[in-house]
Parts: structure tokens; sequence; C-alpha cells
């Protein structure tokens, strides 16, 4: 008899072949990350970052990891997501041994793995070659990760009820991206805009990641902070998570 675990593993491997089949795919989630993070660098440079405590790099390297969240696990997995609804893919698993959670799991597991192995990588580049130095509260800066995969991948799966084909992925899943590139900390600090509108940004679903991964690697915020950021990423997550086993759909649109 198999276990949840073989399962998902199974699924996870299945997942990476097909993953690194499409390699317009596999492109997108290993170098896009990366180079929308050398693209920006030289507009990081040139803002006014003496009220947030960061340099160019710190915010560079950090702002990399939240790019890295919504590229490889949100965007990817959406694709992914609506592509194995539209195959039967889903629908067949289903009639077998795993669960619905572990269907899903499964498939997110690649994406996931992949996200996970860049973020490291970022943070061993930021601590080696740009002297950002090692994390200064590791805890924090997994718990932002966690929330992270766990409300990005929730988010995904709840973006495929709108999503008809692959194709309307790039259009379903601009809102987010958009918003969390622009208002959640990737780009341009919190610190640097007016007080209410970073007061409003704080709210958008990767903000309190974006928080919790610079307060775990780079220091320099309170507890009643970190509590704040914990308190509005489950304020995102539990919901998500919910709105997924009611409205997720396992048949092909038509």
């Amino acid at each position: 008899m198999t276990t949840p675990t073989g399962r998902v593993t199974a699924l996870g491997r299945a997942e990476l072949t097909l993953l690194w089949r499409n390699r317009t795919a596999m492109l997108t989630a290993l170098l896009l990350p990366f180079g929308m993070v050398a693209m920006l660098r030289p507009t990081i440079a040139q803002m006014d970052l003496g009220r947030t405590g960061l340099d160019a790099n710190a915010v560079s390297i950090s702002g990399g990891i939240g790019f890295v969240l919504v590229i490889v696990v949100y965007y990817n997995l959406v694709t992914a997501y609506v592509a194995r609804r539209e195959e039967l893919v889903l629908k067949r698993l289903r009639t077998g041994e795993p669960t619905d959670l572990e269907i899903l799991a499964g498939t997110a597991l690649p994406a996931v793995a992949i996200a996970l192995a860049q973020c490291m990588a970022l943070v061993a580049s930021g601590a080696l070659l740009l002297d950002l130095g090692a994390p200064r509260r590791p805890d924090l800066l997994v718990a932002g990760l966690a929330l992270g995969v766990v409300l990005l991948a929730a988010l995904a799966a709840l973006s495929t009820v709108i999503t008809r084909n692959v194709e309307l992925a790039q259009i379903t899943t601009l809102p987010l991206l958009v918003l969390s590139i622009a208002g959640s900390g990737l780009l341009i600090p919190l610190d640097t805009m007016p007080d209410l509108l970073a007061n409003l940004c704080r709210l958008l679903p990767v903000s309190p990641v974006m928080e919790l991964v610079r307060a775990g690697w780079l220091g320099g915020v309170g507890a009643h902070d970190v509590l704040g950021a914990l308190g509005t990423a489950l304020a995102w997550t539990v919901p998500a998570v919910f709105a997924v086993r009611r409205w997720f759909r396992w048949e092909p649109r038509r």
C-alpha cells in the first residue's frame, strides 16, 4: 500500500517530467526571476532608500525572493493546474488513491522545490558576494518562505477558477503579479511610500511575506511588526485554502 508521501512524490516526479518537456515554462521558472532582478537593479539603485535602512543590494536580492515566489510558484502553478485540468489529468487522478490535497500538492511540488532552491541561492549570493551577511533571524525567513509558498499555491489554484485555458493565464494572473511587484515591496520598499499608501499596500497578499523575509534576513523589525505580518499573511492564507476546497474545478471549462 502506498503512503501519502509516496503518492505526492510520485505525482511530483511526473509533473517535473512534464515541466522539463515544456522548455518555455522551465526557462521562465529558472531565468525570469533573476533576469527581473538584474534588469531592475539600476532603477532600485537610483531610489532614495535613506528611510528604509536598506541599500540597493538588500532591496534587489530580497525583492528577488519575492519575484521567485510570484513567478515560479504563482504564475507557473496557474498554468500547470489549468493545463492538467484541461487535459483531464486531474479528473483521472481523482479516480485513484490520491486525495484532492495530494493531487494539488504533487502538482505543485516541482515548482515549490525550484522556488526554494532559487531563494536559497539568492540568500547565499547576497551573503557571499554582496556582503549582506547571513540571515539574522532564520526562523522568520523560513516562516516567510513557508507562508509565501502555501499562500501563492492556494491563490494559484483559486485563480484557475476564472482561467478557462492556458493562454488566458497570462491575463488572469496579471492583477496579482502587478500588484505584488508594484505594491508589496518587491521593487519599491513600502517605507519610501506615503504613510497612507504604505499602510494600504501592507494589506496586499505578498506584502507580509516580504516583511517576514526581510525581517528574517536583515533584522531590525520589532515584535509588533512581526506579529502584524504573520497575522496578515494568515488572514490571506486561511480563506484562500478554504476557497480552493470550495470552488476549485477538477473538470475542463467548456
